[in-house]
């Protein structure tokens, strides 16, 4: 097993120090308590090299509907440049040990991907022929330090997502008064990546004034029309509906006039804060109780100035765009990878550490007697709350099923990335297991 540590996690890691530090002694000066322990913090990623026999339920999975979509993405690769990193987001790894590598080392997969057969021996006789299971697992030291005693955290959670439909208007009314935002002509998101290589996968957004990039106005100020003139409005929703479809990413608005299938198309820059856990700060709900179903009841139970403040308390706001050039209607929106998602296998990771388009194989515990989960998935989408090494959502498709599984999943599980064979040999000697 391997430790690897970025250099701003670092640097974040010495600041937390110093600030303890200081905290202890401004502390024993006064004669106060010593400061507790920090819990422990991500300081890197540890990876470990496994064998396809190992992974529980392999044998017993049928994974072509995986080749499929791998298939798909395969496609949108192809025009990409051999030494282009596969993975651009890829932030926690070494040159040497990159779980991503680069496009060329993907295209002897992708060569066989459309013509291996959709069957589930021929499916699995591919994924073994042209990659290597590995195992990543988050490096946890006190305060987030670099170095130092570390413990290895294999699990991590597995929440859910889906394609909600929800009653919309083309006019505004009393009951539809919140707008479907269409991204602005004057929005600018910034991958940090491109600037510096130790800052891949952080993006920033804002609009140019003066010749400077400015922030975005947030949530609230949206809302108390920021933005009046400058973003189209798609359509009119609820306001707690429209508050779960940025959540969600996607929908489908259920207008007089016909269904419109909307999709992510950024957001205005600001962090995304769960409007449950506000609840849960303010003691509104519990950690036991939090759900979308709770959540829901309680903004809709709610005086609307209340509501709309907690709902203003997720700063992050989203923008859509039509979803009319759907290739295949049977699939669900566009990923973050580019293709169409697929109901329970398309998987949003956070591509600092999961490369968008790898395989996944997923094996999630399962809670109050259901099935636990073992299957493998495709990495094709990103969120703002799936942030971590072992941290997996879900896309479970649409309709009220979906969104009934997705609403109450909430799980552990751990994480195999499945590499092109290429990567794994070029792995240091003491990655093996």
């Amino acid at each position: 097993m391997v430790t690897l540590t970025p250099l701003r996690l670092a640097a974040l890691a010495l600041a937390v120090a110093s600030l303890v530090v200081v905290a202890y002694v401004a502390g024993t000066k006064r004669g106060g308590p010593k400061a507790p322990p920090p819990e422990p913090a991500l300081a890197g990623v540890s990876f470990s090299v496994r064998e396809f026999a190992a992974l529980s339920g392999w044998r017993e999975h049928d994974p072509s509907r995986a080749l499929a979509a791998f298939a798909r993405l395969c496609v949108l690769r192809s025009a990409a440049a051999d030494d282009a990193r596969a993975n651009p987001h890829e932030a926690l790894m070494r040159d040497d040990a990159s779980l991503g590598g680069t496009v060329a080392d993907w295209r002897a997969a992708c060569a066989a991907a459309p013509t291996a057969s959709a069957g589930a021996e021929a499916a699995r006789a591919f994924f073994e022929t042209h990659f290597t299971p590995v195992a990543i697992a988050a490096r946890l030291t006190p305060g987030g330090a670099p170095e130092g005693p570390a413990t290895i955290e294999p699990t991590g959670r597995f929440t859910a997502y889906f394609e909600p439909a929800y009653p919309a208007s083309a006019q505004r009314t009393e009951e539809f008064s919140a707008p479907v935002l269409a991204r602005p002509d004057d929005l600018v998101t910034v991958d940090l990546g491109a600037f510096r290589e130790q800052l891949a996968g952080d993006r920033i957004a804002g609009s140019v004034t003066d010749g400077a990039l400015t922030p975005y106005p947030d949530h609230a100020a949206i809302n108390a029309g920021a933005l009046k003139g400058r973003a189209e409005i798609i359509a009119y929703m609820r306001p707690t509906d429209l508050l779960f479809l940025q959540i969600q990413g996607s929908g489908r608005l259920l207008l007089r006039e016909g269904t419109l299938r909307v999709g992510y198309d950024g957001h205005n820059g600001h962090p995304y804060t769960p409007v449950g856990r506000t609840l849960i700060d303010e003691g509104a709900l519990t950690r036991e109780t939090v759900s979308m179903q709770t959540i829901r009841r309680w903004l809709e139970a709610a005086p609307p100035a209340e509501a709309a403040r907690v709902r203003e308390s997720n700063r992050s706001y989203i923008f859509f765009r039509r979803l009319d050039d759907l290739p295949d209607p049977a699939l669900g929106p566009f990923g973050a990878a580019g293709a169409q998602l697929t109901p329970m296998v398309s998987l949003a990771v956070d591509p600092r550490f999961t490369p968008l388009g790898a395989p996944v194989f997923v094996e999630i515990e399962g809670v109050e007697g259901g099935e636990p989960i073992r299957q493998l998935m495709i990495a094709e989408d990103r969120g703002g709350a799936i942030k971590g090494p072992v941290r997996g959502d879900l896309y479970a498709g649409s309709g009220e099923a979906a969104g009934a599984f997705a609403g109450a999943f909430n799980r552990t599980g751990t994480m195999t990335v499945l590499v092109p064979k290429i990567i794994a040999a070029r792995l240091p000697a003491d990655d093996a297991p």
